[in-house]
């Protein structure tokens, strides 16, 4: 998951309940991997008990009351006192707004569910698109549609889905910085900057979605300068603006000044910063997998919220889900499969 630089894995686990049947078949769908292994039907759950929804001034993003997380949280709560301080940490993440990342399988049922979950509850659901063609080079997370018209395909089902409900979209991670890093061979590149063009035109018409088109990371390339040509021809001057971080570890601060550089070179473009689990920034590591791969020692980041105390930046967001793995490395379960020990030793550190 990774270019010349660095890079990231993530998978969607989609999971909700209150939309009723569809979106209880969403349960059984993973976004771009294989299900988790602790994930059960909605049958099998105990009913869990549900985080209750941010105050919307600040964080107007929704709340999955059944995400992986709070299922475990629940289940360990009615395992008797041994478990009660694993739920009480798991509960650090269930009670935060999540992005679903939306997968290769039924997109229109997929945010279509969400939304009106979403909606249901008075919020906004944060949504990831990831299924360009030619995804990842071949790194943890490779696959993606087969081709342009695949992908415009499952591009229009997606949209059908979101429809007039509201929704922050995150615009196929590593597309532009594969491009620009020439991690993605070059005979790819025409095509791809034409369909994320076309996908930002697609989900801005819209009439409340927003849309932030994925620039990396301050640590994979750089100067930002690098990054400010291939983000016009995928279509920025459409988009709300671009996001930075996505299941990365680099700090806040690091990620506002990247920001603000490339921001100042698209024409003051806005940008939202994943902090999912930056809390304790990167792992100083000798190898570029083993900064970004599963690393040890790091922290759940600052929560979710519009309150960012920077003009420029719309929002903290948690792109990547907190618990899920990076990939099959530091004996981690595969990319985007639940890990409740790493879960566990991020809310532990969460400061």
């Amino acid at each position: 998951m990774y270019g010349s630089h660095t890079g990231r894995a993530r998978r969607a686990r989609a999971v909700l309940g209150t939309a009723g049947a569809a979106v209880g078949a969403l349960m059984l769908l993973a976004g771009c991997s294989s299900p988790s292994s602790s994930a059960t039907s909605p049958k099998e759950a105990p009913p869990p008990q549900a985080p209750a929804q941010q105050p919307k001034a600040r964080v107007p993003f929704w709340v999955n009351p059944e995400s992986t997380a709070a299922k475990r949280a629940s289940e360990l709560r009615r395992g008797g006192r041994s478990g009660q301080a694993q739920a009480q940490l798991l509960s650090k993440i269930a009670a935060q707004p999540v992005a679903e990342w939306i997968g290769p399988d039924d997109p229109e049922g997929q945010t279509r569910g969400f939304t009106e979950a979403a909606a249901a509850a008075d919020r906004i659901a944060v949504l990831v698109l990831y299924n360009i063609p030619h995804r990842d080079c071949g790194q943890y997370s490779q696959g993606g549609a087969s081709d342009g018209n695949a992908y415009r395909g499952w591009l229009d089902g997606a949209v059908r889905g979101i429809g007039n409900r509201g929704a922050t979209v995150i615009l196929e991670p590593d597309a532009v910085p594969h491009v620009s890093d020439g991690c993605t061979p070059h005979q790819y590149h025409e095509e791809r900057f034409a369909l994320l063009k076309e996908a930002v035109g697609r989900l801005k018409a819209l009439p409340h979605t927003k849309v932030y088109l994925d620039a990396g990371n301050p640590s994979w390339v750089n100067p930002p300068d690098r990054m400010a040509d291939p983000l016009r021809r995928a279509g920025i001057d459409q988009a709300d603006g671009f996001a930075l971080n996505v299941s990365n570890f680099q700090t806040t601060k690091a990620n506002k000044d990247y920001g603000h550089r490339l921001s100042g070179l698209l024409g003051g473009k806005h940008f939202v910063i994943d902090t999912s689990r930056n809390g304790n920034g990167p792992l100083n590591a000798p190898s570029h997998e083993k900064a970004w791969c599963n690393p040890a020692g790091r922290a759940l980041g600052a929560p979710p919220t519009t309150r960012t105390g920077d003009s420029k930046v719309d929002a903290y967001l948690w792109v990547k889900r907190p618990g899920e793995s990076d990939g099959t490395c530091k004996g981690g379960p595969g990319a985007g499969k639940w890990w409740e020990t790493y879960a566990l030793d991020l809310a532990r550190n969460a400061h």
